[in-house]
């Protein structure tokens, strides 16, 4: 039986074998390409890794869902159009390549997962047979790396020192907090405990239940003890807060001891006894700076400056109470402690306020004042004192400069207790003292200077100082005029340096003499002839000549302080409303000038002579800002030529004004006549002036336009 081999079969066989050599020719070249994207996939792990390692990145917002599914669209348009310049080049390049000419003969390969391949639109990229999960919200690759679709999402990252997110802790009771309840008990137990301490002292001996020597010793033993239980205390594990209570009531009430011994029983002299006093205070807050313990300080001066009233109510009680504020000065250089500050500070002020009260009302003893005087300088010597060695050992200290500010006050009242050469000669040397220290803000280096703060401080009680002065020297008529020299010379000093202290000093001067000018010589007086007989004076018209410096000094110092920067500006505004008050107030003075002269010299109807004079300086002022706006229009200054312009031009409206409203029923005779006629010169000049000017602006610009061609 002869069998053959059908050559169909064999054919068929043989494409069959060839087709299957074809795909493990295209297996291979796609387990080649998948080599490559995964060499490709390991670096950019690596370099993902190394970016979330770096401060910043970790924390950076992921792209939403919404955001994911249009990375394919993003990552096309910015992606360059060359596969190979991208740092992925061999791994995507390769993945195109196979899904295009390299697919096999028997059909497309399904795609992976992922957005269409470039340059293939979204609608016709083969999709694959199973669903596929959406991507990540949190993936910052989901779009652009199939491989990062299904990555978990990862979540921000934790500031560094803080626990995950979660609800906050319930907040703690303040009676529950560490060391809340401790402090109150011991604050308790000080102020409890030197309130027995001054039963045993005052009480007691109104009751007679104890002698004098074993109360002082008792109180003396007790207090030793106490401070030494608190030193033994404070040494232990915890005891700072019962030490330090200990030892502050220890040291508060032998300094109590030492104040019913010097005025209660009389066995110390004032002078030793206030240095015992001194001695207990500085071992108290040399304890305090020991433990660096600002409340054991705080409690020693409190608890001796609170109860000391009810020991002794005695002048040298505010003896006592200077010791203390003097006691914690090098404590304050030392340490920044506010509290302290205040509350060396205040008793002592406080007293002092009180006494210069009930001197003032209660007492005619000249000695008295005289103590409760020194009091008043020696709080202010020691404030003064120690905020300066303070402050310039720290400059930002407010505190002690609001210490200071207190300090000064009593002394300011104290002036009040004596008859005015007395209190005028006070309130002048306190006044030199706080000015001068004011003066060193001034200086060009910093050998004594004082900060800014402290100097203000300085600056405004040193005003206040000087108008006691000025009121004690002066009187109603020349008032007006010392207040006037004052304010200029703030303002000139304020105009000097661009101090804004001294120009707020200058101001307020300024206007308090204004005040006190108006009621000397107020518009009833400089227009009824009898009342201006009756009240001018040579003091009122020196008075109003010390205004019109003022005024000069005002605006040459505002000029200084803000030039106009651009024409129509808010400083060009601010410069017109100067100008324009600081003229009223100059026709105003003026006026008052002329009439007082006129009134003083004693002829005949000078109050109409010196109202026509008044009338004339102010057309002569007019005209001279008139040809000053002018020069300057031609200038090249156009700012100060308005400005000088809408002055003169208001001078002449209140001076036209004036003259025919009320010189014409006023005047009469000559006078009128003068009047007139030199007001209509002034006139003329000044309108044949502004026309030759502007005529001249306008030849100018039309010389200017015809040259401009050639």
């Amino acid at each position: 039986m002869t069998t053959s081999i059908d050559p169909a079969l064999v054919a068929r066989l043989s494409g069959e074998f060839t087709s299957i050599a074809g795909d493990f020719t295209t297996l291979g070249g796609r387990l080649s390409t998948l080599g490559r994207d995964l060499e490709a996939l390991h670096r950019q792990m690596r370099k993902v890794t190394a970016q979330r390692s770096e401060p910043g990145i970790s924390g950076a917002s992921a792209p939403t869902a919404e955001q994911g599914s249009a990375a394919p669209d993003t990552t096309e348009r910015a992606a360059p159009q060359s596969p190979a310049t991208t740092p992925d080049a061999a791994g995507t390049s390769g993945v195109v390549a196979s899904r295009g000419a390299g697919a096999p003969a028997g059909g497309p390969v399904p795609a992976p997962p992922g957005p269409a391949p470039w340059g293939v639109p979204a609608a016709a990229a083969p999709q694959p047979p199973w669903p596929v999960p959406p991507p990540q919200p949190h993936s910052r690759y989901a779009g652009a790396y199939p491989i990062y679709r299904n990555r978990p999402p990862v979540p921000p990252p934790v500031p560094p020192g803080r626990g995950p997110a979660g609800p906050a802790a319930p907040r703690t009771p303040w009676w529950q907090r560490e060391g809340v309840i401790s402090r109150l008990l011991a604050v308790a137990g000080v102020a409890v405990t030197l309130i027995g301490v001054v039963m045993l002292l005052v009480l007691a001996a109104q009751a007679g239940i104890f002698g004098p020597v074993p109360r002082v010793v008792a109180g003396a033993a007790f207090s030793a003890a106490l401070v030494g239980a608190g030193v033994r205390v404070y040494r232990r594990t915890g005891g700072r807060v019962g030490g330090v209570a200990l030892a502050a009531t220890g040291f508060a009430g032998a300094y109590l001891d030492v104040i019913a011994t010097t005025t209660v029983y009389g066995w110390l002299h004032p002078v030793p006894g206030f240095a015992v006093a001194l001695g207990v205070a500085a071992a108290g807050v040399g304890l305090a700076v020991q433990w660096r313990s600002q409340a054991l300080a705080v409690l020693v001066v409190a608890g001796a400056a609170v109860l000391a009233p009810f020991v002794s109510t005695e002048l040298s009680l505010l003896a006592f109470l200077i010791v203390l504020q003097l006691a914690c000065v090098p404590v304050q250089y030392r340490y920044d402690w506010p509290f302290l500050h205040l509350v060396r500070t205040v008793p002592a002020v406080l007293a002092t306020q009180i006494a210069i009260v009930a001197a003032a009302i209660g007492t005619d003893d000249p000695g008295r004042k005289v103590l409760v005087l020194v009091a008043a300088v020696a709080v202010a010597a020691v404030g003064l004192a120690g905020t300066v060695v303070v402050v310039r050992h720290r400059p930002g200290d407010i505190v002690a400069t609001l210490t200071c500010a207190l300090a000064t006050t009593p002394l300011l009242a104290a002036a009040a207790l004596f008859d005015r050469p007395v209190a005028t000669a006070i309130s002048a040397g306190y006044a030199v003292v706080l000015l001068a220290l004011a003066a060193t803000a001034l200086l060009p280096r910093d050998i004594a200077r004082v900060p800014g703060h402290t100097a203000t401080v300085a600056a405004v009680a040193g005003s206040f100082a000087l108008l006691e002065t000025l009121w004690g020297v002066t009187t109603e008529g020349t008032l007006a005029m010392g207040l006037f020299l004052v304010a200029a010379c703030y303002l000139g000093i304020a105009g000097r340096t661009r101090n804004r202290v001294a120009a707020a000093l200058g101001a307020g001067s300024a206007a308090l003499g204004g005040l006190a000018f108006l009621v000397v010589a107020g518009p009833g007086t400089l227009s009824t002839e009898w009342i201006a007989v009756r009240e001018l004076s040579a003091g009122t018209a020196a008075s109003a000549i010390a205004g019109l410096a003022v005024v000069v000094v005002a605006l040459w110092g505002a000029g200084r302080f803000a030039a106009p920067r651009h024409p129509g500006g808010s400083t060009d505004f601010r410069a017109t409303l100067l100008w324009v008050g600081g003229s009223v107030a100059a026709l105003y003075l003026v006026t008052a000038t002329t009439v007082s002269l006129g009134v003083v010299s004693g002829i005949a109807d000078g109050f109409v002579v010196g109202h026509s004079i008044a009338t004339i300086v102010w057309m002569a002022g007019a005209l001279a800002a008139l040809l000053y706006g002018l020069r300057r229009l031609g200038g090249g200054t156009p700012t100060a030529a308005k400005i000088a312009l809408g002055s003169g031009l208001l001078v002449t409206a209140a001076a036209l004004a004036k003259l025919f409203l009320f010189d014409l029923a006023t005047l009469d005779g000559l006078i009128r006549v003068t009047a007139f006629l030199v007001v209509g010169v002034l006139l003329l000049i000044a309108g044949t002036r502004y026309a030759r000017a502007f005529a001249e602006s306008g030849a100018h610009r039309d010389d200017s336009g015809s040259a401009a061609p050639r």
